[in-house]
């Protein structure tokens, strides 16, 4: 679990996120698939989505890099921040563009930041694990300066030439599931003028022991596509395990974070609930929610499922509306190996007078 007694609070100076292209609606996704709309609106529940692939095509229009750099600069330039002050940047991502160099070292190269580039690989929970590593780099300089990106490309792993009709429901999900996008948060570990927003309890435990993975996203070798290994889907999901898992995983996750927080349910406004799909995200925001007036931030509904981002979407949405003396918890559930991870947020206090 990453969390410590005593461990220093992560200050958020500014956030920016980037979507690939135009929405795609549920009407256009279920045309080029050759489905019924009312399918994809009544299992998924989500309205649109963003692709960094061309969908009539297939090529690819936004690499990770791309995405992540547009967030990354919307990021700066909310926090009123110059590149040459980042020591670091810290990148959380399911779907690099590859294997080597990193995604994250030639995000260094494009933004013109001469520090430490370190890249995370992993799922929902990314974005948290990534605050996480911040805030050990931010303890040893609190007053410097660090970058947090999190995105993901998932459409490139997608096969839009295959028969859709062949596929089991289980398959089809990943189409209409999931969309692109990066996000990021430029962070201190120390109060600034300007500090949007403070993180205050950071959480990641894995819970999937003796339990088999819900999701696996492939990497194909030359060597494994001639041995034949690479002819299985690139992308496979248990969506019953998911439906089942996640809203357990995510009590266990809140509970966890008021304990460490020592807050009480009923003093806390907003809650940015596990982001899935639109219909999964409102049942466990309303069972979470049941008694307690939290106003819910979500994206989901509007971005599609796209990982590593899904976190910095709904600070970008949060920060606007927290007012002082406003809390908010923030909960995410990785499916692949059952990670939750999450943290709480306080609005920055006010300076006391000199």
């Amino acid at each position: 679990m990453a969390r410590a007694v005593g461990a220093p609070p992560v200050h958020v100076l500014g956030t920016g996120t980037a979507l690939p292209g135009e929405p795609v609606g549920n009407d256009r996704l279920a045309h080029r698939l050759g489905l019924p709309s009312a399918w994809v609106e009544t299992f998924i529940g989500t309205r649109t989505r963003h692709f960094a692939v061309d969908l009539d095509s297939g090529r690819a229009r936004w690499t990770l890099e791309d995405l992540c750099t547009d967030a990354a600069d919307r990021a700066l330039a909310d926090a009123g921040a110059e590149p040459s002050e980042v020591a670091f940047i810290v990148l959380a991502t399911a779907t690099p563009d590859a294997l080597m160099p990193t995604t994250a070292a030639l995000l260094t190269d494009r933004l013109g930041i001469e520090g430490a580039a370190y890249q995370l690989q992993s799922g929902c929970s990314g974005a948290v694990q990534a605050f996480a590593v911040a805030r050990a780099l931010l303890a040893v300089d609190p007053s410097g300066l660090g970058l947090v990106v999190g995105g993901d490309v998932c459409s490139k792993h997608l096969d839009l030439g295959q028969d859709f009709h062949e596929l089991p429901p289980g398959a089809l999900v990943n189409y209409v599931l999931f969309g692109d996008g990066a996000g990021a948060a430029v962070v201190s570990g120390a109060p600034r003028d300007g500090t949007r927003a403070v993180l205050t309890h950071l959480e990641h435990r894995t819970a999937g022991f003796g339990v088999p993975p819900g999701q696996r996203v492939e990497w194909f070798g030359a060597a494994d596509l001639r041995s034949g290994d690479g002819r299985s889907p690139a992308v496979t999901e248990d969506y019953k395990a998911v439906e089942h898992r996640v809203p357990v995983l995510a009590r266990q996750l809140l509970d966890a974070l008021l304990s460490a927080a020592g807050w009480r349910p009923e003093t806390v406004d907003y809650l940015l609930p596990p982001q899935l799909s639109g219909r999964m995200t409102e049942r466990i925001t309303s069972e979470l929610g049941q008694g307690f007036e939290w106003e819910p931030v979500s994206c989901v509904a509007e971005t599609g499922n796209n990982g590593n981002a899904l976190v910095f979407f709904q600070l970008d949405r949060l920060l606007p509306r927290l007012a002082p003396t406003q809390r908010a918890l923030a909960l995410a559930v990785e499916s692949s190996k059952w990670i939750r991870a999450g943290f709480t947020v306080e609005a920055p206090q006010e300076a006391p007078d000199a």
